[in-house]
């Protein structure tokens, strides 16, 4: 009981800290991104392509708030439809409240509502410990109660010590155990090179007299280039001996290429020898372009798609069926359970309509003679379109995907024509 009301003690002052820090803010700054880090949570989070808020309200960005003393005291994420980021790039959450106590820096994380979640570490709350020249010294993860937790990497605590070279880093386990840098990069003791502008440069692996060793990829550091508006345009791996390698993706070196806004909008990457081995576009959320209009060849793939569907059915061809229905297709009617009187969603997936197609016009009584068959075209954009299908039985509404160059069905809604085939 003591310490539980301990505990809420603490809590309530930190959000009243919280809530003077963010009152008293004088100064709110907003940028188009955040400074690439794949090094470590030593780095300071930094905004990069400054904006004003007029800008601001019409395109992704980040807003960082300031207390009288200069100091974080938010960090608010509105930074959308971006491509995929290392973890460590990303605030993880919509907002990060920052107060001060001691030698401590404390950050919390928000969502749109103002509920506490996980941040993309998975943790609740942050705590940075920092010594008398305000350098960071140790970071401790903790869950909603206050009480110690690991992250997503399984590290609970990381360590760092400031040598002539390097910040050392060390990182823990819950059970104080060393653990490597990530789960998919094997970097034990790590020294960070950082220039004296705050610009990480290389991350070093080390053994426990400090000296460069290799991993088990052959790697003993990665290097990273950024340019003058903060954008990180190369990263190289390297051995012992500072030359080329290659890592576990199997390139030594990847470029990357960006707009005039900050967006990476371009991946290449390189062999030992500096031989491109793969180039890449990526998506861009400013600048977007209209997908292509379908063509006409389109339209009468569709129409033969959208046919062969009753064709199937009436003509007995399972294989048709099964080449014009996407693997992940749904069907779905209205349902009556008799027992619990009430309507419900009837489904039928991919292998149940070819079965279908192999026997449920057996006896040729399922169609007329010369059935009715009308195609309405709803829509079509690009790869994705809706047509309406109406037979002398049914009214069907179909979804359609163009996967790998051919059109395939991956939806469809029906219901009966005569409304007297349903229980009232």
């Amino acid at each position: 009981m003591e310490n539980s009301t301990k505990t809420m003690r603490i809590v309530t002052i930190l959000y009243c800290l919280l809530i003077s820090n963010s009152f008293f803010s004088q100064d709110t700054k907003y940028y188009r991104q955040l400074r690439y880090n794949h090094i470590s949570p030593y780095l300071e989070i930094t905004g990069i392509h400054p904006i004003d808020s007029a800008t601001a309200s019409n395109t992704s960005h980040y807003i960082f708030r300031y207390d009288t003393l200069g100091k974080v005291s938010e960090i608010v994420n509105n930074h959308y439809h971006t491509e995929k980021v290392h973890p460590l790039a990303s605030i993880g959450c919509h907002k990060i409240i920052f107060a001060y106590l001691e030698n401590k820096e404390i950050r919390i994380f928000y969502d749109p509502n103002n509920k506490r979640i996980m941040n993309g570490r998975n943790v609740y709350k942050e705590i940075y410990h920092r010594d008398e020249s305000n350098r960071k010294i140790q970071l401790n993860f903790y869950d909603l109660h206050d009480q110690p937790m690991e992250s997503n990497w399984k590290i609970a605590e990381y360590n760092w010590q400031q040598t002539e070279k390097y910040v050392i880093e060390k990182r823990y386990n819950i059970e104080k155990e060393l653990v490597s840098l990530s789960p998919y990069f094997d970097f034990g003791i790590t020294g960070i090179l950082i220039d004296s502008t705050g610009v990480p440069k290389a991350h070093y692996n080390l053994n426990e007299k400090l000296e460069v060793i290799e991993n088990d990829h052959g790697i003993a550091s990665y290097q990273d280039t950024y340019d003058e508006s903060g954008n990180h345009v190369k990263y190289t791996y390297h051995n012992k001996d500072d030359e080329f390698v290659t890592n576990q993706w199997n390139f030594a070196a990847g470029e990357k290429i960006y707009d005039e806004l900050g967006n990476n909008i371009q991946l290449n990457f390189y062999d030992t020898r500096n031989n491109i081995l793969d180039s890449r576009n990526l998506y861009s959320n400013v600048s977007r372009t209209e997908s292509l209009s379908a063509t006409q060849e389109d339209s009468l793939e569709i129409k033969k798609i959208t046919l062969g569907y009753l064709d199937a059915l009436e003509q007995l061809k399972p294989e048709l069926m099964d080449d014009i229905l996407c693997d992940k297709f749904n069907k779905v009617t209205i349902g009556y359970d008799k027992n619990q009187m009430h309507e419900y969603c009837r489904s039928t997936n991919k292998y149940q309509m070819i079965q279908f197609a192999n026997e449920w016009n057996k006896n040729g009584t399922k169609f007329p003679l010369k059935p009715e068959r009308q195609i309405v075209f709803l829509d079509i954009h690009d790869r994705i379109a809706t047509t309406k299908l109406i037979s002398d039985n049914w009214i069907e509404y179909l979804q359609l995907i163009k996967l790998n160059g051919k059109w395939k069905i991956i939806n469809l809604i029906w219901q009966y024509r005569d409304m007297k085939m349903y229980m009232k």
